[in-house]
């Protein structure tokens, strides 16, 4: 007589994955791994380099664990130890990651020459940017020598809701994605100019959504005036957002929006088209 072997209960990928809706409590989850990135991310650009005591005060470790993933961050290359001050600071090595996002990336990799191109027509600052989070991340960055701020490289970061390439992503997405958006982000004014009031910001991408284009001006840096358009996938769904950003010397406005509101909608529409026709 064969006994039927009991039936063994599989959890579904989801549910390996997640447990009530947190992904830091599955079993897959590497604590050590996080904790490695948080001390990373200790180095936040406000200061070149930070002692033992500063990283451990950052990231909440204590010294003996902030010693143990300092000493393996070192060891593998991604943090230089002076030998002199003992004070850590981020290595080379880390760019490496930028390195291969930016060779391997797709987007990247298709909207470099119509960048290129915008900013030999306009000879202005280019940018294409991408979603993370509540942020939008500058992917690519085409100077000129009559660029405005120095200071944003590629891999800055700035809030999605008051910067023109941000709104142009934001007003593809639907009600209920820009409200969670807004949410969670740190909504406040940096400057006078700066729409930072929920409302006010859902209206404006009502209005951006039928122009097909963002407009800023003065709105996280003073006297920075930025137009965008949203790259999008076949669904209409923004991948990124190219811009053009103008110092207000330079500025024309009954000459520049409408031209360089034309430019990138072209731009964005050429990159979308491409990637949709793959």
């Amino acid at each position: 007589m064969t006994t039927a072997k009991p039936k063994v209960s599989r959890k579904s990928k989801a549910e390996s994955v997640t447990v009530a809706g947190d992904p830091t409590m599955s079993s897959l989850y590497v604590q050590s791994v996080e904790k490695a990135m948080t001390v990373l991310t200790a180095f936040d650009g406000s200061k070149r380099q930070l002692s033992l005591s500063e990283i451990a005060s950052i990231t909440g470790f204590d010294m003996s664990a902030t010693q143990r993933f300092t000493f393996t961050l070192v060891t593998l290359g991604y943090l230089s130890k002076d030998p002199e001050s003992r004070k850590y600071e981020l290595s080379p090595k880390l760019l490496d990651f930028t390195y291969h996002y930016l060779t391997s990336n797709e987007l990247v990799s298709r909207a470099t020459p119509y960048l290129q191109q915008l900013g030999s027509e306009t000879e202005e600052a280019t940018n294409l940017t991408v979603l993370d989070g509540t942020d939008i991340v500058f992917v690519l960055r085409i100077v000129s020598r009559n660029v405005f701020n120095a200071h944003v490289i590629t891999g800055t970061r700035l809030p999605a809701y008051c910067t023109a390439p941000g709104l142009a992503i934001l007003a593809t997405f639907s009600d209920g994605e820009v409200q969670d958006i807004l949410s969670r982000s740190n909504l406040i004014a940096y400057t006078s100019s700066t729409v930072f009031q929920p409302g006010k910001i859902r209206e404006r991408i009502a209005r951006i959504r039928k122009l097909g284009y963002a407009h800023t001006e003065d709105e996280y840096f003073v006297s920075d005036i930025s137009t965008a358009a949203a790259i999008t996938n076949a669904h209409g769904r923004a991948i990124g957002a190219v811009n053009i950003a103008v110092a207000r010397p330079r500025w024309q406005p009954d000459r520049d929006e409408k031209r360089f509101a034309d430019l990138v909608i072209h731009t964005a529409s050429a990159i979308s088209s491409r990637r949709r026709s793959d």
